[in-house]
């Protein structure tokens, strides 16, 4: 029997010997072909394995026919059902045709007749599978127009999980993805989990801190344990195989969605479905890198390569929202280089924004990875600090004055430039609740750095003395 062949599944049902020694005769090994001798028989082996084809006879012992034809209709939704029957039951053949039997056929069995009857049946199922198979697949490809609109990379990882989960007929699955060009936007996105076993979840796979041999992988497939399986089988939800569908962006955008089968094996639909939700998630996933590319380009200062006060005034914004909803204090560092002019007046403008460029570098040195470096303007710098209060603002922008102050900048034929530089503080919530007054009250400070005679530190708080 052929690859091809043993897709095909037929059961035969019949009380004789004989009719069914005809039947596999017939047939032969043009099908994967499983005699049985009752209706009760019939109705275990379609339960652990569904067939193609069911042939049976009606009057047989405990059983009959007529009462296998509704079980099996259960059982197998729509499986062509011939009856084998012979002269004096046709009556009965016909009141099955009444009840849902696909045909009928009458002893003693004729070979060829018996194969083409088979044939045109299978035939026929295989030609309804493939159409609902495209339809299935058209409805999917429609509902991927979705992913079109995301313009930020996150967005897409969750909106493919809600795009595969109802192609795949399940409710429960993750989608985890690790944005290496955009550092701690690492995210995993929750869909049938309760809120406890979530948060639980999250937190154990931010501490198994995945490798990258998780993502490697190219093309979905069925899987099982690792680092998601384990975490999921040690809380009891969603553990044992699943189904893993890897994304990967044209740049550094990587994750995966994580569909656990739920006792439902993985079938070779599962997977088509899968690789074309997968294919336009990529697509999306591009077009959204070259989206922020070009978005970033635009708050990127030209000279230091950092961000540009059309960013600055954004992220204030944001990181003062944070700052409300988590209860959390905000510093700003206002730093006004001194006498720049002086740098620009003796070795040029080229040697002036190299030293910039330099002290950008200096700058990002002294700040953590959360914190953003701006270039206001000139040689004005500003810095948000996260989560930092007046006291800790005041201990960073002590540190970046003594180090900027240590640090020799290259002039014309390597002669070194030493700088100094004017740092204001203010903090959120105290000394404003606004961004437009946070900042102005920061520079505030600042100057009255410059007018104690620079290379020093003021907060807001000196304001009011």
């Amino acid at each position: 029997m052929t690859a091809a062949n043993s897709s095909r599944r037929v059961l035969c049902v019949d009380d004789s010997r004989v009719t069914r020694e005809q039947v596999r005769d017939a047939l032969g090994d043009r099908v994967e072909l499983e005699c049985v001798d009752s209706g009760e028989a019939a109705v275990a082996a379609l339960e652990r394995k569904p067939a193609d084809l069911v042939l049976s006879d009606i009057p047989m012992h405990g059983m009959s026919g007529l009462e296998l034809l509704d079980r099996a209709r259960r059982i197998v939704p729509g499986v062509p059902f011939v009856l084998l029957t012979a002269h004096a039951s046709v009556e009965s053949a016909v009141e099955a045709l009444r009840r849902g039997a696909t045909d009928y056929l009458q002893k003693p069995v004729q070979p060829e007749h018996l194969r083409a009857v088979v044939e045109r049946l299978l035939s026929h199922q295989r030609i309804l599978r493939d159409n609902q198979r495209l339809r299935s697949a058209v409805r999917t490809l429609e509902s991927c127009r979705t992913l079109m609109h995301c313009l930020d990379p996150g967005e897409v990882y969750a909106v493919a999980l809600d795009l595969l989960l109802p192609a795949l007929g399940r409710d429960l699955g993750l989608a985890l993805f690790r944005r290496s060009a955009m550092p701690g936007s690492d995210g995993i996105a929750f869909r049938g989990f309760d809120e406890v076993a979530a948060t639980e979840l999250q937190r154990r796979l931010v501490q198994a801190k995945l490798g990258s041999e998780l993502f490697a992988r190219r093309d979905p497939c069925a899987t099982r344990g690792g680092p998601i399986g384990e975490a999921l089988e040690d809380l009891g939800v969603g553990a044992g195989p699943a189904l893993l569908v890897p994304l990967h962006g044209v740049e550094k955008e990587e994750g995966l969605l994580w569909v656990p089968e739920q006792r439902r094996p993985t079938t070779e639909s599962d997977l088509e479905h899968a690789r074309l939700i997968a294919a336009h998630a990529e697509l999306a996933l591009a077009n959204a890198e070259r989206y922020h590319l070009a978005k970033e380009k635009a708050f990127i200062d030209d000279v230091t390569e950092v961000y540009n006060a059309r960013y600055l005034l954004q992220a204030t914004e944001h990181e003062i929202r944070r700052a409300e909803r988590s209860g959390k204090e905000l510093s700003v560092l206002f730093l006004d280089l001194d006498r720049f002019k002086r740098v620009n007046d003796q070795y040029g403008h080229l040697v002036g924004s190299n030293v910039l460029r330099r002290l950008s570098e200096v700058l990002l040195d002294c700040v953590r990875q959360v914190d953003t470096l701006a270039r206001y303007g000139g040689d004005e710098f500003t810095i948000l600090l996260v989560d930092t209060g007046l006291r800790g603002g005041v201990h960073v922008a002590e540190r970046i004055r003594r180090t900027v102050a240590e640090t020799l900048f290259e002039g014309s034929g390597g002669a070194p430039i030493r700088l100094t530089i004017s740092i204001g503080v203010a903090t959120f919530p105290d000394h404003s609740r606004d961004r437009d007054g946070l900042l102005d009250v920061a520079d505030k400070a600042m100057y009255r750095a410059k007018s104690k005679g620079r290379n020093c530190v003021c907060s807001a708080a000196d304001l009011e003395r």
